[in-house]
Order: structure tokens, then sequence, then C-alpha cells
């Protein structure tokens, strides 16, 4: 079965009314559920829940920061959902922005590549259960020892935009979880985890604005791509795309305080590239693109439409098609 998830917890519905919609997510063709951690809920929380409310599905975060957790802290929250849930708790990290990091937990977004590299090495050993008494280039642990270790242990995931952060992600972990990009990007990015080694699974967060009126849907889109796409670590990973000269109007009236003119800046065929929308149909056939393209799990990241996102939910899942 093609692995198929979506982003929880689900937007405009309290934590604690999303049982009921959770539940049905296998019988609508859903194999995972995947967490996010910026300004919403903590990114364990969401799945606890659910690990509860559908036992069948498959628990992943996409990603859990790098930086605002410390080592032991952060493998003993991972440890915990995955002896909660055996062999269904998969653990992305990743480096976050510099405004998360920086700006709202009043960290240093300092080498991160060392940083991931660093904490992977640090997770496995932990998760292991053995005592890690090391120094690596970014932290120092002195005789940390899990006393709950998972059997069997979570999977590893490591969230990468640019060649060496992908590499690292097949070489370091199980594979790479990617977001914002196309499609098309798909081919150029997954043969640098390849290159890693080991790391073969790729999942994707694919933006979705499930609306057929096509305007809405941009501009709702246009909201989204503005504010991440403003980010320095995205910046430079549509650089590297090729977006550069498609992009560049919408950074210069960024950097000048003109939110109105930055969104207005950002063409049609950019908005289409990175975020689904359309029909139920036409927003199933796009996902599909990208796992032509190598994606191994593809999941939607539901983007606010106006609309009941309950339903959403249900148009979309692979059973509707």
């Amino acid at each position: 079965m093609q692995p198929y998830g979506i982003s929880i917890p689900f937007e405009g519905i309290p934590l604690h009314q999303q049982r009921d919609l959770v539940a049905e997510l296998p019988d609508l063709g859903y194999t995972d559920v995947w967490s996010s951690e910026a300004g919403g809920a903590d990114a364990f929380t969401p799945l606890v829940l659910a690990s509860v409310w559908a036992p069948a599905l498959r628990l992943g975060t996409a990603i859990v920061p790098a930086y605002t957790r410390g080592p032991a802290t952060l493998a003993q929250s991972a440890a915990a959902l995955a002896a909660a849930a055996p062999g269904r708790f998969t653990l992305g990290i990743g480096t976050s922005t510099e405004v998360i990091v920086e700006r709202w937990n009043s960290g240093s977004f300092d080498r991160p590549y060392q940083r991931v590299r660093d904490l992977a090495r640090f997770l496995r050993v932990a998760m292991s259960g053995a005592r890690v008494n090391e120094r690596y280039e970014t932290f120092a642990v002195d005789g940390f020892r899990l006393l709950l270790v998972p059997e069997p242990p979570p999977r590893l995931l490591i969230a990468a935009l640019r060649p060496g952060m992908l590499r690292l992600a097949g070489r370091e972990s199980d594979g790479a979880i990617i977001n914002w990009l196309s499609a098309d990007d798909v081919r150029t990015v997954v043969p640098h985890v390849r290159q890693g080694g080991q790391g073969t699974e790729i999942v994707a967060r694919i933006f979705v604005a499930a609306s057929d009126d096509a305007d809405a849907a941009r501009a709702v889109a246009r909201r989204a791509i503005a504010a991440y796409l403003t980010v320095g670590v995205y910046r430079a990973f549509h650089e590297w795309l090729g977006r550069g000269e498609q992009l560049a109007a919408m950074w210069r009236a960024w950097e000048a305080g003109d939110r109105k003119a930055a969104l207005a800046a950002i063409p049609d065929e950019v908005v289409d590239d990175l975020v689904v929308h359309g029909s139920p149909e036409r927003c199933r056939e796009q996902v599909r693109r990208y796992v032509d393209a190598g994606v191994t799990t593809p999941v939607l990241a539901l983007l606010p439409t106006g609309g009941d996102v309950r339903d959403a939910v249900r148009s979309l899942g692979p059973a509707a098609g």
C-alpha cells in the first residue's frame, strides 16, 4: 500500500475534538499522520493522541527542531512515544529556521549542518540504551542513558533542503524530509539523498489549498509562500533550485517592509509549482506527480481556505479517488 500521510493537528478544530476525524483517517486511505513544530502545538502531543485514537496509523514528526530541546530531553520524548506506539513512530529532526530558533526560543542558529549531524549520531546511540559520554562538535553529553529504551527504536529522518544536508540525511538517517518544492524539484533533490548511502525514505510535506476557486487558493498560497520563502534557509534553497529571478521582486519588497507588494510579486507559476490546489481530483493527481518523481511518503499539509477542514480531509483521501 502506498504510504499517504496528512499533517495534524487540523486547523479550525479544537485539539480535543479531533478524535473522530483522526479515527476516520485509515478508512479514508491515509496511512500516516505527521506533526510539525512552529507556533502551534508541540510536535509530540498530537501524535500521542493519534496513537490512541487511530492505532493503525504511523506517526511522524516533520519536524522537531534540533536546537529547541536538549539532546537528552529530545531522546526521552522520542523514546516515550516510540514505546507507547511500538514500530509506528518515526522521528524527524531538522534545523528549523533562524526565526524559530533565535527570535522565539532565544537560541543560536549556529552551525546547523553540524548540529543536526551531531544530534542524529547521539540519538542513534541513545536509542540503543547505551550510556553516552561524548563530546560532539556542537554539544557534549556526559553519562546519559535512557531508562526507557523503545523496542524497536524509532526510525530517524533528517529534514533537508540543499545538497549537503540531503546527503547527510541519506548517510546518517533512514532518509529525508523535504518541503516547499514542486514535483519537478523532487527529481533535483532525491539523487543527493541517494548519494548519502543508506537512507531511502523520502517524506514530502506537500502544501494543499483545497479550493476550486483558483484566485482564492492562490491568495492563501501567496501568504504561506511569503511567510516561509523570505526566511534565509528557504531563500537559499530556492536560489539553488533556480527561482532566484522569479522571487527577487518578492524578496526586495519584503526587505523594504512592503508586505502587500511582496505578495503581489509572487508569480502565478511559482504559486502553482509550490502549492497544490484545485478540485479534490486535481489535487490528488498533483500529489501523485510527487510520488512519480521519487517521494515515498507524501504528507498533505492543508492551508486554510475557509471551508470545513473535515470536508477537505475526506475529499483528498486516497479512498475518495
